[in-house]
Order: C-alpha cells, then structure tokens, then sequence
C-alpha cells in the first residue's frame, strides 16, 4: 500500500502526438494501467506497398499485468483500428458507447476475433477501472455516440477529450455536456489533454445543421438523381440527407458495403432514424422517376473500390450520367486530394452536376477551432496541459493559444515520451519505444526503412537483375552473363547497353574469381552489385536496385 501511495501517475503517449491518426495514450498508476483509443494512421504516399501503420504497443505488452481497460472515445479508424493487432497479445475489456462498440465488434469479426470482453457504457456513466473512476461525458463529433474521459486518479483528475467540437445545434439534439466539464472545473483538474486538430484556425467550426440549408437548396434544384457521397460513419450527415429526401419525396438507396452496415447498425441503435418505408434495393430504383431517386454512397475520399468511385467509371449497376446531380459532402483528407479530383473530373466527363466542397457548405468539421478551445480552457483551469491529437504545428499553436490565456506547465509531448505527475510536480521522464509499425498484408513490424527504400528505388528505378553461371566442380566462369531488366529500359531498344553490361560483368567475375576465387560468394555478389553500380550510373544517371545471382553449372 505505501508503495501505491508513493507512485507517480504517469501519461504515455504512443501516438497521435506530432501526427494525424493513430491515437492512443496509457495512463498508468502503480499497479494500474487504462489505455485511451487503439487507432491507426494510413501510410504516407512514400510508404509503398503498406495497407496502414499502427502503434509500437511494446511496453504495454511488458506491463501486460497491468492493463485494465481499453477505454475508447469513438468509432473512428483512427482510434479504433490497432485494436484486432493489440488483441493478438493483449486482453482487456474494451470500453465504449454502444455504437462504438459496434463498429468495433464488425472489425474485430473481419479478423476472426469474436471473443473480446466489451462493456457498453452511456454518456453520464461513471465506472472503475483498478485505481482508476473514469465517467464518460458526451461531446460533439463527425460520428455518433463520442464522449470524452474525465479520469479520477489517486493524484487527481485528468481530463481527455477525445475528438470534439462545441456544437449547440447538433442533429441528435444532443449537444455537448458543457455542465460536466465546468464541474471538473471547479473541483480542480490535474491535467488536461484536449484535441488539437483544428488549432491553428479562428473562430467557431459551424454546426452540423448549417449543412441543411446547401441540402435544400440541391434537392430543390435538382431534376434527376441525386448521389450523395459521404463518411459512412458520419451518421449526422446521413440523417440530414435523409431528412432531406424524405421532405422531397425521394426514395433511399445506400451503396457501399461500409454505408450499408453502419446504416443499418445505427438505425437499429436508434442513431439515426429512417421513416418507414423509405429505404429501398439498387435494383427496385427502376420502378421510380429519377427525380424521386436519392442514393448515399461510400467514396467522398476517391478510394478506387468504393461505390461512387465505380459509378463514375461504369462498373457499378448505377452508372453517373448526365442529369444526375453528385454531392461529395466530405473535405479530403491529407493525401487524397488527387484522388478525389480524379474522380470529379471523371464525374464531369459522364454529365453530372458534381458539388463539392470548393462549390459550396457541404462539409463542416468535427473539431473545435480556437474560440471553441479556449472555452474549454476556460471551463477547465487545469494545473498541467498537454495538447494532443496533430500534427507538430498544430500542437505548438494549442500551447501558444493556452499560453496566451493563462494556461502555465504545458507539455509539449511526441509518441514514446512520458510525462510523470507527482503531488509537487510534473516532468518527462525517460521514453518508452514508439516506432511506426507498419501493417503490408499479414505481416506487422517486418517491413522497415530499408525495405521502404528498396521499394521506392524500384518504383523509381526499377530491378537490374545479372545472372552469372559458374562451373559447380571449378568456380570458373562458365559463359557471358544474362541481363534481366524490370521497371529500367526496354530492352528491345537498348541492345548496345545491354551487351556492353554483358561484357562488363564478365569482365569484372572473371578478374575477381581469378583473384579471390569463389569460397566467398556473399563478398563476389557485393563485388559485382558494386561495380555494376558505378558502371549503370555513369552509362544511365539511373541507380536500380541490382541484383546479382550465381548460377551453378555443372559439367
């Protein structure tokens, strides 16, 4: 017991700090450990071949004994889609809303995993977790049932905000539980970790409902279909564009295999509300005007397998066409800006009306922008702040913002440090690991930097393949060496390169065999992948991944 009551409280972020995504935060006491969100970050355009990268979760996995609760804010990717890899070595139950939930349990079945412990908690419930009593008070966000974690600590509370906004209108009539943080408020936070997302921007975000005005105004206009692409998770926007169907008399089709299950998952948990006979299959839309038809599809981010992005190129059974107006009610994220514009422009090219965020208010933000976090700050007068959730510039003008209205010790903190809280006083203290793991295929962490280097000089360069055959019994050269390009030059235009390579490793294998011999084959190969080297890029400019191979002969 004096042990506990001499421990430190410690936070230990192992990602979303200096980056977008991948959101997960421990907070750990003596014998306790609660982990905030399991999310993941999809790979940098430099990251080839990588389907996405999750957290270095090894000192949770050193603390296994530890763990309490998977304690998850909302639905999102970014804070849900480590999860099936954490749950590979790690067990605990996972907390969260009951549409968070939900979503959880769809991924965790798509990766055979139907044995995890989750406990289903509403906004306004309080639980304990080992030391821990936690009380989930519900925000404002791109996705139903969020809520943020005011944590009761040995030491004193800690306030995580999750991703939020302050929205006062919201479409479930449900606004955020100012009440609950102006009373953390006034009892004393400890610490405070607060989204960071939208920091660099003044203002307010607008609400959700303020999109009901551009959704009125295009059903209005309209003459033909209407093809609305959208978030699947942002249950919000759904429900707008439901509304505002049905006000119009048009029928429903949701497309894409995510918008149809999340639908459906929230129309059961009563997210979001479909009237009755409204809802109708792809192949029933011929029995209706055009002018009475409205779809909600996946693929406002122009990913190549999703439903807008096949009608745009007629390979779905609802092709775009001339008449139809489009609406790609979502911002691009970060990366997929030329993928988006890929598809408008092949929208345009079909006839459609295609509406988007350059046009018009078709998307608002689910994160709070400075007016809204300095209220927060405000409310909450915490003695230690830690920004959270962005990217470097977006932490730094958080503190600048706390710092201009009085916030003192703030911490500004990357994936791997540690902050640690004693009754005097709070300091980093030495790092945990908190390398990128990278996601390709089944494999998790085999794929590092050096591999990512080949891969990129092969998408630049391409492969230099040099086949030298070797009599087995002497170690002799036993012919002129074969030439295997891919990705490099056509090798039917450059016979001259091509031969005079031939020569050049024949020339180099034989000098080096008649000097060294071939006991060594690892030091020959390094040889010829050397020279040939120096000889491609004094000949090309270019420098190809090479790739010697000896093959035995025998006699």
């Amino acid at each position: 017991m004096a042990a506990k009551q001499t421990a430190k409280l410690r936070i230990i972020p192992l990602g979303g700090l200096g980056e977008i995504g991948k959101n997960m935060t421990l907070i750990e006491y003596g014998d306790d450990i609660i982990v905030i969100d399991c999310g993941l970050a999809f790979p940098d355009e430099d990251m080839l071949g990588i389907d996405m990268v999750i957290p270095d979760m090894t000192y949770l996995e050193a603390n296994t004994e530890k763990l309490r609760a998977f304690l998850i804010t909302h639905g999102h990717e970014d804070h849900i889609g480590s999860l099936p890899y954490a749950l590979q070595t790690l067990r605990a139950p996972i907390v969260g809303t009951p549409f968070t939930l939900a979503l959880i349990e769809h991924k965790l079945e798509e990766h055979g995993i139907t044995d995890a412990d989750m406990l289903a908690v509403n906004a306004g419930d309080i639980m304990d977790f080992g030391c821990f009593k936690v009380e989930f008070i519900k925000v404002s966000h791109s996705i139903a049932g969020s809520v943020a974690l005011a944590i009761t600590t040995p030491l004193g509370t800690v306030i995580h905000t999750g991703d939020f906004k302050v929205d006062y209108t919201p479409i479930d009539d449900e606004p955020i539980d100012i009440n609950r943080f102006a009373y953390y408020g006034s009892k004393g936070v400890l610490a405070l970790m607060m989204d960071s997302t939208n920091a660099e921007l003044e203002g307010v975000t607008p609400s959700e409902m303020e999109l009901g005005k551009t959704f009125e105004k295009v059903f209005t206009e309209a003459k033909g279909r209407i093809i609305v692409a959208s978030f699947a998770s942002n249950v919000y926007r759904i429900q707008q564009v439901v509304d505002t169907a049905v006000r119009h008399k048009r029928v429903l089709c949701f497309q894409g295999r995510s918008m149809v299950y999340i639908a459906k998952v929230a129309a059961e948990l009563g997210y979001l509300k479909l009237p009755e006979n409204c809802v109708v299959e792809l192949d029933d839309l011929k029995n209706y005007e055009n002018d009475r038809v409205c779809v909600l599809t996946t693929g406002s981010q122009g990913e190549s397998m999703s439903g807008l992005f096949r009608m745009a190129n007629a390979n779905h059974k609802l092709s775009v066409g001339s008449g139809d107006t489009v609406i790609l009610s979502a911002s691009a994220i970060p990366g997929n800006e030329k993928s988006v514009g890929r598809v408008i422009n092949k929208l345009f090219q079909r006839g459609a009306n295609v509406i988007y965020d350059r046009l018009a208010d078709v998307h608002v933000s689910g994160h709070a922008r400075r007016e809204e976090l300095r209220m927060m700050h405000r409310l909450l007068k915490p003695k230690y702040f830690i920004p959270v959730h962005g990217e470097t510039r977006h932490l730094y003008r958080h503190a600048e913002l706390a710092e201009s209205i009085g916030v003192k010790n703030i911490f500004i903190m990357y994936n791997g440090d540690v902050l640690e809280i004693t009754s005097k006083e709070a300091k980093k203290g030495a790092g945990v690991a908190s390398n990128d793991l990278l996601v390709d295929g089944l494999g998790v962490g085999d794929i590092g930097a050096s591999v990512l280097r080949e891969r990129k000089t092969l998408s630049q360069s391409g492969l230099f393949g040099v086949v030298i055959p070797v009599f087995s019994s002497t170690g002799a050269i036993a012919g002129m060496p074969e030439i295997i390009t891919k990705g490099f030059i056509y090798l039917k235009d450059s016979d001259g390169l091509i031969n005079e390579a031939k020569q050049y490793a024949y020339d180099i294998a034989s000098q080096y065999i008649d000097k060294h011999g071939l006991n060594d084959r690892t030091a020959f190969i390094a040889a010829i992948r050397s020279s040939m080297k120096g000889f491609l890029t004094e000949r090309t400019k270019r420098s190809p991944i090479i790739m010697p191979v000896v093959v035995d002969i025998d006699i």
